[in-house]
């Protein structure tokens, strides 16, 4: 989905001189989509940090200039849909939310295989990025969708549990029917009879208003923007951890006709924004959970003994994510154990070492 446009400045003539071209600026459209609306995290910081960072910097030159294109809240694509929409070429450039699509991205579930370990955004969003740049498994697997990796992005400090009714510990979440999206609906087989009804965001309000769930598991500031303390008033403060769920990425076919200043732009500012974006989940993770209690919420702090038995009784996903890819030709164990140190060298250990059966 390429528009070239040209604009050409004209010296004035002086005298007798003819006029002399002085600057030639091309124009390059970039329809930007995302199913989730402006006011989500990821979508509104794109619109208020990479875009004005990409337009900065193209602007040092003054040879490209971008024409943005931006379509949020499903007016191009569903939140499911923006894989397949950047694959199609319904957009340039997308924001994918890679936990719907475990099958075609299944590399891209490392942190998400790998619970009770860090709630650190940042940690987390640049130790799966640099395995992304020293493996080639998640780039080859968006290669595969035609389109090209630029980055992954972490927009959860750690995923929490989110309950429509009074809990104290693990016990309270037995029998209950829990909203999740995508791998951490796993967590659950740690829990008895618990079970997971998969959703996306947009719907855990209204699925715990209408009883289709007891719970959710997401983060404290999506807690927030959606209002979830109306219908859940209390809050398992279990730390799941943080997992990486956005990754920007470009069709290739666009990419491809793109002058190489304006990709060496876009794959710069992709870095800045995956760090921008941890960094803002880490400054708004207290910030929210004061605003869930001020909206009339409870936290209750589930104890270290109980994390890591809910971790001790969780069938191991790491391992079997890493057999998977191992299986498919992937080197999953070793991108696993590289993670895992990459988290360690930055302080966290987990409360179950995933690499041990």
């Amino acid at each position: 989905m390429m528009n070239w446009t040209k604009r050409t400045l004209m010296g004035a003539a002086v005298a007798t001189v003819t006029a002399i071209p002085v600057a030639a600026q091309e124009t390059i459209s970039a329809v930007v989509i995302d199913g989730y609306p402006d006011r989500a995290l990821w979508v509104k910081e794109f619109t208020d940090f990479f875009i004005p960072e990409v337009d900065r910097r193209l602007a040092e030159t003054g040879n490209y200039v971008m024409d943005w294109q931006e379509n949020y809240g499903g007016s191009i694509v569903k939140p499911r849909g923006v894989l397949e929409g950047i694959e199609l070429g319904l957009g340039d450039i997308g924001i994918v939310t890679t936990i719907f699509h475990s099958s075609k991205l299944p590399s891209q579930g490392l942190a998400a295989v790998t619970p009770f370990v860090s709630s650190d955004a940042r940690a987390v969003a640049q130790a799966v990025d640099e395995i992304a740049r020293e493996f080639p498994a998640m780039q080859n697997e968006f290669a595969a969708q035609n389109q090209v990796y630029l980055a992954t992005g972490v927009v959860l400090n750690s995923y929490q549990v989110f309950l429509t009714n009074e809990v104290s510990g693990i016990a309270d979440l037995e029998g209950l029917k829990v909203a999740g999206a995508g791998m951490n609906l796993r967590y659950l087989e740690g829990i008895q009879d618990a079970a997971g009804v998969r959703g996306g965001l947009t719907d855990f309000y209204n699925m715990m208003q209408t009883g289709l769930a007891d719970a959710g598991m997401l983060w404290p500031e999506a807690a927030a923007t959606f209002k979830i303390s109306e219908v859940a008033p209390y809050m398992l403060r279990a730390d799941l951890g943080a997992v990486n769920s956005k990754t920007v990425t470009v069709n290739q076919d666009y990419w491809d006709n793109l002058p190489d200043e304006v990709k060496e732009v876009l794959q710069a500012v992709s870095i800045d924004y995956r760090d921008h974006l941890a960094g803002i989940a880490m400054d708004r993770a207290a910030e929210a959970e004061a605003a869930y209690v001020a909206a009339g919420g409870t936290i209750v702090d589930l104890s270290e003994e109980e994390r890591a038995a809910w971790a001790g009784a969780m069938p191991n996903i790491a391992q079997e994510w890493a057999t998977t890819l191992n299986d498919n030709g992937e080197p999953g164990t070793e991108m696993l154990e590289a993670y895992l140190a990459k988290l360690e060298a930055a302080g966290f250990t987990g409360v179950r070492n995933w690499t041990q059966e």
